[in-house]
């Protein structure tokens, strides 16, 4: 099939490269702008346009597809440029812009199969921008992706495939997001298949069990100690690696938190953030009624350190409070 391709980040490109190599042609490439990015805020493409770029596929990166917004004449030029490119279809992962009703429309018209959405979930739970994340926070047993029909309401579409995952005790947003990158390239390639020989069946997406994941915001990375030690150690998980759990000693120092796991409660029940011990295996900190073990950490400037490790150059001692 031609195809029309907008998505940003390298859960997208994993799709882009997928579709590539599977022989159907991209006709054109939609992709954010290039962002400020690194130490020297140098502008940095998207992982979808060095990929683009590396393949010699045509790249649009409109500001944004209002035709009545902030940037009109960007909206007009990617509206010509997507009735040029003649697709089939335009396929959507993590594109980062919303698409507004017109490009539904001009990508339904003549019997097209409209716009697909590779989406990192089970729809309908974790609509919105960050499911992978909100499944893991919410400790959810398993996750996954569905390709989905898009319709102007957010993530509502018909389900065209749906593929479950388990999610493990260990997973970050990191481990899970690359199993769901590839699950849902195959799983869009596998769509566009069976759509040319007339094999895909749209289902309506249930009504019960909607939840939204909602974007994540710098503010949640500040662990509350108050709050029981699994949900601090699934939003641990959940954070990494963006925005990264984050808790401060008593001389202001923000230190990242990327690895740490529950454990039974300590004989007391010290202030939530002391720190009850300290060893090789981790730093163990009072939270609600429980402890919490520390095992991987890093200074700001410093490397991610194994608890051990770290402990030489920071030298926390039980009694510490941590807030």
């Amino acid at each position: 099939m031609n195809v029309v391709f907008a998505g940003t980040p390298e859960f997208a490109r994993v799709a882009l490269e997928r579709l590539h190599a599977s022989g159907h042609t991209i006709r054109l490439v939609l992709t954010q702008p290039d962002r400020p990015a690194g130490r020297g805020m140098k502008l940095q493409a998207s992982a979808v346009k060095q990929f683009a770029l590396d393949h010699a596929l045509t790249v649009a990166q409109p500001r944004s597809l209002r035709l009545d917004g902030k940037y009109p004449e960007d909206a007009v030029a990617a509206r010509q440029a997507i009735a040029q490119a003649d697709a089939d279809v335009m396929v959507v992962a993590a594109y980062g812009l919303i698409l507004p009703q017109w490009v539904l429309d001009d990508m339904a018209q003549a019997g097209k199969l409209g716009c697909l959405n590779i989406h990192g979930s089970l729809l309908p739970r974790w609509r919105g921008a960050a499911p992978i994340h909100r499944a893991i926070e919410a400790g959810d047993a398993e996750t996954g992706v569905t390709i989905m029909q898009m319709d102007a309401g957010l993530d509502t579409g018909d389900m065209l495939l749906v593929h479950s995952v388990p999610i493990g005790e260990h997973d970050t947003t990191a481990t899970l997001h690359d199993r769901l990158a590839d699950l849902g390239a195959d799983l869009v390639v596998q769509a566009l298949d069976r759509a040319a020989a007339g094999h895909l069946q749209p289902q309506r997406q249930p009504q019960t069990g909607v939840t939204y994941a909602h974007k994540i915001e710098k503010h949640e990375a500040a662990i509350d100690w108050h709050l029981d030690a699994p949900t601090i150690a699934r939003r641990v998980r959940a954070f990494n690696p963006f925005p990264g759990a984050t808790t401060t000693t008593l001389q202001g120092e923000v230190l990242k938190v990327w690895a740490a796991q529950p454990a039974p409660a300590a004989a007391a029940n010290p202030l939530p953030g002391t720190i009850v011990a300290v060893g090789a295996e981790g730093i163990a900190v009072a939270a609600m009624n429980s402890v919490v073990i520390l095992t991987e950490l890093q200074r700001p400037g410093g490397k991610r350190l194994a608890a051990a490790d770290f402990l030489r150059g920071v030298p926390l001692q039980v009694g510490q409070v941590l807030a």
